[in-house]
């Protein structure tokens, strides 16, 4: 049987991936997918921990004219959703979950509490973390980073609705290519939009990989575990 090569990993999951092919809202069928790679990764003994977007509901950039604070609280209730949509699509396979938001909602989630964050994953449950940092003006690239770095996970694997990192922009230049390995300050020196900024440099300072890839194939989540090519590789070395 095949061995990952990560214990313990966070999933970044775009609000758009969530979308599917609709572009807007929750795909039912794209939740079922991930739900299934999830648990497949978690029953080869890999604690998983996810930060989800909102894209696929809100942008806090959508809301021209309007209060940026406003906008971007926006955009964490619309984690939240999504949040809670993953969870019952694993639940809804047997799999222990919890989401814990970074601003409270008892009602529906626990708060985020570093501890017993870890306490779950080490318990077998996946913890899905929403509402970002709690802060206006940070993404949720930033969260992914700063709660990899919180709970010490091993990478980042990054799925979004583009197979990796190119040059440019492929949807607006058929030529741009592919690039399989970078590192934090070659993407943050040419723009590359893969994450923001803050994001990368967090990731840079605490030496933690990131691994790039698209959703449309069902096993990249489990490639990227079992440390085989997939996507591009962000890193400190490559």
């Amino acid at each position: 049987m095949e061995k990952p090569v990560y214990k313990r990993v966070l999933l970044k999951l775009s609000g758009e991936a969530l979308a599917g092919k609709r572009g807007y809202g929750i795909d039912r069928d794209v939740l079922d997918l991930i739900a299934d790679q999830v648990i497949e990764i978690q029953s080869m003994g890999v604690e998983v921990a996810i930060v989800v977007g909102g894209g696929n509901i809100w942008r806090g950039r959508s809301g021209v004219g309007m209060d940026r604070t406003t906008a971007d609280h926006m955009g964490m209730l619309a984690t939240v959703i999504n949040a809670l949509a993953l969870q019952d699509a694993l639940e809804n396979k047997n799999m222990q979950t919890r989401v814990q938001t970074a601003i409270e909602m008892r009602q529906i989630a626990e708060p985020y509490i570093r501890r017993r964050a870890i306490r779950h994953l080490e318990k077998g449950r996946v913890v899905i973390f929403a509402c970002g940092t709690g802060n206006p003006y940070f993404s949720t690239d930033t969260t992914a980073a700063l709660r990899a770095a919180e709970i010490e996970a091993e990478v980042i694997l990054l799925a979004k609705n583009i197979d990796g990192v190119y040059d440019d922009d492929p949807k607006k230049n058929p030529a741009a290519k592919k690039i399989e390995k970078i590192n934090y300050l070659d993407v943050l020196n040419r723009g590359l939009g893969v994450m923001d900024t803050t994001a990368i440099s967090l990731c840079m300072d605490n030496k933690i990989p990131i691994i790039v890839f698209g959703l449309e194939n069902h096993q990249n989540i489990k490639t990227a575990i079992l440390g085989k090519k997939v996507g591009t590789i962000i890193g400190e070395v490559c």
